[in-house]
């Protein structure tokens, strides 16, 4: 079995083939079981939890996820999260490839809005808000260039000097970006909105949006969690990467069950646009909004993309 570090497994996952791997991947489709969790009690302390997140295909490959969410960590000065991604053969079971989950999961997170954006956004899009941050947030400005004609990118934290960080590692990397101090404003010049947060209650405001627009909202990955308003949704197309994330996302869970939006209101799945091969939107003015909350498909798809590039 061939292993690979976090740098070899970001060398191995370039957006451009990425998003493509994505795009056929879901075309391919695959068997993906719910994720499995499994707490792990701590007497006197809080729960550790292990998930496990597998897809095979019929024929060729399949691979699991492996996570280790620990909280005591923030005690021994060690990250919380670690996370590997085996790759293995579909017909014989060997086990091929080990890759870094974390950057796997950025990364393909990252790409997963990106594919999107190319089948929901208008093709013209060239102003990008960043809303986060975080190791997501970092990724979505190179995903997004790799997508559609980007030529500006702006970028909100909660912490002002987060957000300076972001916008000044970006020009390092040639990406013309620069820290956005009032989320509003900076809103109203977007052609795309991606929120990359652990918000709770929504940070976008359907009231602040303009026509043409794309909304994407990924950080939202529990019923809790909240990135938009309602309004936000009501006025906007809405698309999910798969159907779990009526039920695992507060973005959408939430105004289902207050009314705001119904099941008629969602009009499809990116695997669905996938597989179909449609760009749905009707015409310029509309507003689109994605949500994503990751599948176990793009891990796959994914893995097998890097275990292609070692050939």
């Amino acid at each position: 079995m061939q292993v690979l570090t976090l740098e070899e497994t970001r060398a191995a996952l370039p957006f451009g083939p990425l998003i493509d791997a994505l795009d056929a991947g879901f075309r391919a489709g695959a068997e993906v079981p719910l994720r499995h969790h499994h707490p792990m009690v701590n007497p006197g302390a809080a729960d550790d939890m292990l998930l496990l997140m597998p897809a095979w295909q019929a024929a060729g490959w399949g691979g699991v996820k492996i996570v280790n969410v620990h909280p005591g960590n923030a005690g021994r000065g060690l990250p919380a999260i670690a996370s590997s991604y085996i790759l293995f053969d579909r017909v014989t079971g060997a086990h091929k490839l080990l890759l870094d989950g974390g950057e796997l999961t950025a990364r393909r997170t990252a790409a997963a809005s990106a594919l999107a954006a190319r089948r929901l956004a208008r093709p013209d899009s060239r102003r990008h808000l960043i809303v986060g941050a975080g190791r997501v947030g970092a990724n979505l400005a190179q995903a997004y260039r790799a997508a559609l004609p980007i030529e500006a990118v702006e970028v909100w934290s909660r912490t002002a000097a987060s957000a300076e960080a972001l916008a000044a590692d970006l020009r390092a990397q040639g990406i013309p970006a620069v820290a956005a101090p009032d989320l509003q404003a900076a809103v109203g010049r977007a052609d795309i909105v991606s929120c990359a947060t652990l918000s709770r209650t929504p940070l976008i405001h359907g009231d602040w949006l303009h026509p043409g627009q794309h909304i994407d909202l990924i950080g939202s990955f529990t019923p809790e969690m909240r990135e938009a308003d309602d309004r936000a949704l009501q006025r906007a197309r809405i698309f999910l990467d798969t159907d779990h994330a009526r039920i695992e996302s507060g973005d959408i869970a939430l105004p289902l069950a207050a009314g705001a939006i119904t099941e008629a209101d969602i009009e499809g799945t990116l695997e669905a646009l996938c597989r179909d091969n449609r760009h749905p939107r009707r015409g310029p003015g509309e507003i689109t909004l994605f949500k994503g909350v990751g599948s176990a498909v793009e891990d796959l798809s994914a893995a097998i993309l890097a275990w292609n590039s070692l050939a």
